[in-house]
């Protein structure tokens, strides 16, 4: 049943993805008027399929890699309607709905790999890792979708031939300033979550391995998430530099979960 709402979801999130397609070509479509409504109907559905996944494991979306990437999902997705509900506008799904269309269809598709545990890992600072982490994730994949949104904006404006989609986005200082606040939320999740991860391998391990590609690569992306907020706050990057350093975060946090296939201590693995 959790592999069923999950596929429902997906189905909703299946409008999503061809608004952002045609958004791209700049064609006109109804999708517009039902895009969100229908992202949101998936959102509840996935919440659904996650919530039976907990009761039938007894844990909170740590089982397997398809929790992790449904949780994913639903936090990215939290993320943008906070934006919607701040700003009145879902240009960022532009970047956001097929994000989530990916990460939900890789989660219903896949072969149920097992993250590699131990009893010592299933406690609440392994839930606050998992839980903090991924908040920054998604904070910084809707950061990393306002510097796209940003480039193209600006692009249009350059050239004076803005039609279609560019139209319908918000100033280019509206953009800006959804980029940054997004890191700023997101910063203190992923520095917590980083410290609640090296407490769980301390206790499980009886070491942190820095060298473990998982923990390297993760502490480069907290190191470049935090040369984003200083070159803004004391280098006053704004517009194009920040969205290039942006776009490059967002490259370091795709690095960084792909390690979670070869990393010694924190992979997934076939079940």
């Amino acid at each position: 049943m959790p592999v069923l709402w999950l596929r429902v979801a997906l189905a909703f999130y299946t409008v999503g993805l061809l608004y952002a397609l045609l958004a791209l070509t700049g064609t006109s479509s109804r999708l517009s008027r039902i895009a969100l409504p229908a992202m949101s109907l998936g959102m509840v559905f996935q919440f659904v399929s996650l919530s039976e996944s907990v009761v039938r494991s007894g844990q909170i979306a740590l089982g397997s890699v398809n929790d992790s990437e449904s949780l994913l999902a639903i936090l990215v997705m939290v993320a943008f309607l906070i934006v919607f509900l701040i700003y009145r506008t879902t240009s960022p799904g532009i970047v956001i709905f097929p994000l989530v269309f990916v990460l939900t269809f890789m989660a219903a598709t896949g072969q149920q790999p097992f993250l590699v545990t131990s009893p010592g890992l299933r406690r609440g600072w392994l839930i606050a890792h998992i839980a903090l982490i991924f908040t920054g994730y998604a904070a910084l994949f809707l950061s990393f979708s306002a510097s796209l949104l940003y480039l193209a904006q600006e692009r249009s404006l350059k050239s004076k031939k803005s039609g279609g989609f560019m139209l319908r986005l918000p100033a280019l200082e509206v953009i800006d300033e959804i980029g940054y606040r997004s890191l700023l939320l997101g910063f203190p999740f992923m520095t917590f979550g980083l410290v609640a991860g090296m407490v769980v391998a301390q206790a499980a391990f009886g070491r942190i391995d820095l060298f473990d590609p998982k923990i390297l690569l993760s502490i480069l992306m907290w190191a470049v998430y935090m040369l984003m907020l200083y070159t803004r706050w004391n280098a006053g990057w704004r517009g194009r530099r920040a969205a290039y350093l942006a776009a490059g975060a967002f490259v370091a946090a795709v690095i960084a979960w792909s390690a979670n296939y070869f990393s010694a201590i924190h992979r997934f693995v076939q079940s």
